[in-house]
C-alpha cells in the first residue's frame, strides 16, 4: 500500500514558539515507517513580531497557505501585549474564525504513577461567546466610562460542540472497553455553564447540548451539568471524577489553563483546534519570555499536540504510538526540563521521545 502524505504547515509564532514547534517536524520524521505516514513540511508567520514588521499578526498568504497547501498545521506561541495596541488581535483567534475550527480540544492527563490520576478532555467552543472581540467604550452621564462586550452563543455553535464532545467521549470509552487500563470506568460528559445567572446565552449552550447529547446515538454516555463556579472547585478536589467537559469559550479556556496544574505544568498540556476540514496542533502554553532562548523550554505540550493532530486526521495508531513515547519518558523521569523540577534540556527531551519511537 502507498504511504499517505500529509502536508503540515509550521507556525511557530512568537518566543519558545521558535524552539518546540521543530520538535513536532521531528517526531512525524522519526515515526517508524510501517505506519505507513511520509510528511512534507511548509513555514508560515504569524504573530505579534510579525505584526510588528509587517503590521498584520495573521497575514493573508499564511491563511491561504493552509487552505490550498496543508493538510494540517502546528501553531507554536503567540506574544499578546497586556495593553491595547493599535490595529493588533490574536493571530490564533483569527485563524480558528478563518479556517472554521469550532473546537479546541485539549486533553490532561497524568503519569499512571501519580498520586492523584488525572485523565480527562476538556472540549472547549471555539468561535464565539466573548471572544467574538466585540466592544465598546462610552461615558456615563457623570461623564466616567463604561465598557462593554458582546457575549455569543448560537444554536449552531452549541450542537457542534456538544456533538464534538459526544464523539470524543464515545471514542474513549470504545478504548477502554478494548482492554486499556483507564481511571475511567464509563463514557461521561459534563456540560458546564452559568445559566442560573446568564439564562439566555448560558441557558441556550445548556438547552441545546443537552437535546444532542440525548440523542440515541450517546445513549451508553452518562451527561451531567455542572455550574462553572462548582465545576472549577470540584474540578480541583476530585479530578478522577470527569471524563469530558464540554463548555463555553470563555469557561473552557480557563478550565482547560487552570487544569493544566493537577498535572504539573503547561508545557505538558496539548489542543487541537479541530474543524470539519481542517486541525492545528497547539501547545497551551504561552510564548515564555522569560525562559526564550535558554534551550530549557518543555517541548512535550507540542509533541502531545502533534499527535492530536495526527487523531484527528484519522491517524490513530501513529498518535497511539507517540503518546506511548512520551508517557515512557515522563515515567522513567530521567529527563525533564525545569518547569518539571529537572535540569533537561529541550533538545535532551526531543532526542529521548524519538529514540522511543
Amino acid at each position: 500500500m502507498a504511504a499517505r502524505t500529509l502536508r503540515i504547515g509550521l507556525i511557530p509564532g512568537d518566543g519558545i514558539g521558535r524552539e518546540v514547534i521543530p520538535a513536532g517536524r521531528r517526531i512525524l520524521e522519526a515515526l517508524p515507517s510501517s505506519f505507513g505516514l511520509k510528511f512534507s513540511f511548509s513555514h508560515h508567520e504569524a504573530g505579534f513580531e510579525t505584526f510588528q514588521k509587517r503590521g498584520k499578526a495573521l497575514p493573508d498568504e499564511t491563511v491561504e497557505a493552509l487552505k490550498s497547501e496543508c493538510d494540517g498545521a502546528l501553531f507554536g506561541a503567540v506574544s499578546s501585549p497586556t495593553t491595547k495596541v493599535e490595529g493588533y488581535s490574536s493571530p490564533i483567534v483569527a485563524l480558528r474564525k478563518r479556517l472554521a475550527l469550532y473546537a479546541n480540544v485539549r486533553p490532561v492527563k497524568s503519569t499512571r504513577s501519580a498520586a492523584r490520576p488525572v485523565d480527562l478532555v476538556i472540549v472547549r467552543e471555539n468561535t464565539e461567546d466573548l471572544y467574538v472581540k466585540e466592544e465598546k467604550t462610552y461615558n456615563a452621564p457623570d461623564g466616567s466610562r463604561i465598557a462593554e462586550a458582546i457575549k455569543r452563543i448560537s444554536e449552531t455553535a452549541s450542537s457542534n460542540i456538544a456533538a464534538m464532545a459526544g464523539d470524543i467521549a464515545l471514542r474513549r470509552q470504545r478504548v477502554r472497553d478494548s482492554g486499556l487500563a483507564s481511571i475511567h470506568n464509563r463514557g461521561l460528559v459534563t456540560i458546564t455553564h452559568k445559566s442560573n445567572v446568564l439564562s439566555q446565552t448560558d441557558g441556550l449552550f445548556r438547552e441545546v447540548s443537552r437535546k444532542v447529547l440525548g440523542a440515541e446515538k450517546y445513549q451508553m454516555l452518562e451527561i451531567e451539568e455542572q455550574i462553572v463556579d462548582s465545576m472549577v472547585y470540584k474540578l480541583f478536589r476530585q479530578p478522577g471524577d470527569y471524563d469530558v467537559i464540554v463548555a463555553p469559550n470563555l469557561y473552557g479556556d480557563i478550565l482547560s489553563d487552570g487544569a493544566a496544574a493537577l498535572v504539573g505544568s503547561l508545557g505538558l498540556v496539548p489542543s487541537a483546534n479541530v474543524g470539519k476540514d481542517f486541525v492545528i496542533g497547539e501547545p497551551c502554553h504561552g510564548s515564555a519570555p522569560d525562559i526564550e532562548g535558554r534551550g530549557i523550554a518543555n517541548p512535550i505540550a507540542t509533541i502531545r499536540s502533534t499527535a492530536l493532530m495526527l487523531e484527528f486526521q484519522g491517524e490513530e495508531r501513529a498518535a497511539a504510538k507517540i503518546y506511548e513515547a512520551v508517557d515512557a519518558n515522563l515515567e522513567e523521569g530521567k529527563l525533564l526540563t525545569p518547569d518539571m523540577g529537572g535540569k533537561a534540556t529541550t533538545e535532551e527531551v526531543i532526542e529521548d521521545v524519538c529514540k522511543r519511537l
